[in-house]
């Protein structure tokens, strides 16, 4: 390079410059994934614990009278929209732990599948 290209500032110095500034953030660019991760860490603990202040969990004890939600293959086609959304009374036989339950009927017949606590609600006589 001649003094009049780095005093003026050519095409050439410019291309150097530019490289320059491309290496310098190509070597920050690792802190910059690991600054979004922790961020984006920190939101996801954020937005659980804002969730989990309004979510009370259920649970049954065996015994307990629950109903159960109706299947779209169970409900009768005749009744339409106004079919019923919840069944029973059953008693709680087993609890299988993780929000799974066996389930029987007041006669004492046993229910053959399990359930899902999401499936089932306290019934109140």
């Amino acid at each position: 390079m001649i003094p009049i290209e780095i005093s003026q500032g050519s095409l050439r110095t410019q291309g150097e410059a530019h490289e320059d500034a491309r290496r310098a953030e190509l070597d920050l660019i690792e802190e910059i994934r690991n600054t979004a991760a922790i961020r984006q860490e920190a939101l996801q603990q954020q937005i659980g614990r804002r969730h989990n202040k309004k979510v009370r969990p259920r649970f049954f004890q065996i015994g307990d009278l629950v109903l159960r939600k109706t299947e779209e293959a169970r409900k009768p086609p005749s009744h339409g929209k106004l079919a019923a959304t919840w069944e029973g009374p059953y008693i709680i036989r087993q609890v299988l732990g993780r929000g799974a339950y066996l389930l029987e009927q007041l006669d004492g017949t046993k229910l053959p599948s399990t359930w899902n606590v999401n499936s089932l609600k306290q019934y109140y006589s």
